[in-house]
């Protein structure tokens, strides 16, 4: 079978993202994340480039199969290469791989650098061959290589050819611009293939949409080399993103990589990663999105049913993502009866309390009621009408205050709970009305339930529903977590702390059911 060399550029083309800045910690912590997921050189940046990765690189991470690779450029072009600073950081820096960039395009030859061509060859031969004399595993990266072809075929293939002769053990060619077509990247790369003799490398930024797609044309012209980054982070609009990248190479074209026995760490690597960039995986993103497995429609959820094939392009346990079922009034009572399992498993599909619970969806959602990423609050509405779900408190007066001029904790809520026959007054402040009334009523609760202390809120969303002004309905979405489990929560109402105060208390009612940890428990108080 043949294999594919994986760098993952996470650590330094996706520190380039815009709003994210990694420290030396951060570095750590995804290098580890990387290695444990499979891919084969981790590139952690710049040693000449700023002290916080001069320091990475004097004590970097100890990685279990993964190499750490530095990164920089060939040698100015006013120093010779014995003496380049750039290149000296590189071999200061505590790592056997290092990547090397040099220029493949002649416009950026002519524009940027501003030397003669035969000069810019000569930068790149003796640059490598300085950095591979030293013990070195070299990877150049050929930049803007698709653009220089397109300028000056030939120039471009030269560049390749003096990295060659320099000693590199790779050439990538990069599509720095991110506007290459992915079957003008194969045809490309396939020629490179073949007028090279060393292995062939791609590395595809995102401006068109295509880093993906030109990845694996590459590859299926035989590039065994490939970049990206986890998440697909990247300067402007991002790199080829690993994580719609491995699992194609592995379960579509039958590749072999370092990652292929590890993709079930796949979803959980990402949102780790995605976590310390301080960034979030769109719901919609391949393989690893909240949303890759879910089914909504009807259609759909019946399809699933009889055989997950149906709307599914691969198991998602292959990548460490689950399927979901939504909830809405587009769902029939297979995907209810798929929703309730835990709940009642004996319910059959025509069981009349399935279809009060289905009846019973559709007039809330006719409300503005909407479960699509609050499920929690349908499984305690079915709980309900199952008769099983009394609640743990019950809230007998609350009051919310607003003040100016504003300022943090301008907000004051009082609140008066009865739970296991006691009765508990008291009262917080916070950044606003819906923050008072949240910390006042887990302040009170956590008098009788010590275990909501650890639940927190997540993502707060209020939206209009109706158009009708100040007096409009409004739908309250809160997402919960106790730092194991995610769970969502509605509520609607013409009072927008009546809605907040539906939302939260359901959120706690989730808790205190033992829902949030997979296993009901029945209140007998």
């Amino acid at each position: 079978m043949r294999r594919i060399t994986v760098l993952d550029t996470t650590l330094r083309d996706g520190a380039q993202t815009e709003g994210v800045s990694f420290s030396a910690e951060d570095k750590r912590r995804i290098a580890l994340e990387l290695d444990r997921l499979g891919v084969d050189i981790v590139e952690g940046g710049n040693p000449a480039g700023n002290p916080k990765d001069r320091a990475l690189f004097d004590d970097p991470p100890r990685l279990k199969r993964a190499s750490f690779a530095a990164f920089g450029a060939t040698r100015r072009a006013d120093s010779d290469a014995a003496s380049d600073a750039g290149l000296s950081a590189l071999l200061a820096a505590k790592t056997d791989t290092i990547v090397l960039f040099g220029k493949s395009s002649r416009f950026h030859v002519d524009e940027v650098l501003r030397v003669e061509p035969g000069r810019n060859l000569a930068m790149i031969e003796e640059s490598i061959a300085r950095l591979a004399a030293a013990g070195r595993t070299v990877h150049f990266d050929a930049e803007h290589f698709f653009d220089g072809f397109g300028e000056d075929a030939d120039y471009a293939i030269e560049t390749a050819r003096a990295a060659a002769r320099g000693g590199a053990r790779t050439v990538t060619l990069c599509d720095t611009n991110g506007g290459a077509l992915p079957w003008a990247a194969g045809m490309i790369t396939g020629r490179m293939v073949r007028e090279l003799g060393l292995p062939v490398g791609a590395h595809f930024h995102d401006d068109g949409g295509m880093a993906v797609a030109s990845t694996l044309y590459a590859v299926e012209s035989g590039a065994s080399f490939v970049h990206g980054t986890m998440g697909g982070v990247g300067e402007r609009c991002g790199n080829a993103d690993l994580c719609a990248v491995l699992p194609a190479l592995s379960l579509k074209m039958g590749l072999e990589t370092g990652c292929a026995p590890r993709l079930a760490r796949l979803t959980s690597a990402a949102r780790t990663i995605a976590d310390i960039a301080n960034l979030e995986i769109p719901r919609r993103a391949p393989y690893v999105g909240l949303s890759a497995f879910t089914h909504k429609g009807g259609m759909h959820v019946d399809g699933m049913r009889k055989n997950r094939r149906s709307f599914e392009h691969i198991d998602p346990a292959l990548v460490g993502n689950e399927r979901r079922l939504l909830i809405s009034d587009q769902a029939g009572r297979s995907a209810l009866l798929d929703k309730l399992a835990d709940l009642a498993p004996d319910m059959t599909r025509d069981d009349p309390i399935l279809a009060a619970i289905a009846d019973q969806l559709k007039q809330r959602e006719r409300f503005g009621y909407v479960y699509e990423g609050a499920e929690g609050s349908f499984r305690l509405m079915a709980l309900r009408m199952l008769g099983r779900a009394l609640p743990h408190f019950e809230a007998l007066d609350f009051r919310v205050f607003a003040s100016k001029p504003w300022a943090d904790d301008s907000a004051q809520a009082y609140i008066k709970i009865r739970a296991n026959d006691q009765i508990e007054i008291t009262a917080a402040e916070g950044d606003g009305p819906v923050n008072a009334l949240d910390r006042a009523l887990r302040k009170a609760l956590c008098v009788f339930y010590p275990q909501l202390s650890g639940v927190r809120l997540v993502d707060f969303k209020v939206r209009v529903i109706d158009g009708g002004g100040t007096g409009s309905t409004v739908r309250v979405t809160i997402e919960s977590t106790d730092g194991k489990s995610v769970w969502g929560t509605v509520g609607v109402s013409r009072n927008i702390i009546e809605a907040c105060w539906t939302a939260l208390t359901d959120a706690i009612e989730y808790k205190l059911s033992g829902l949030a940890e997979g296993s009901f428990s029945e209140v007998t108080t």
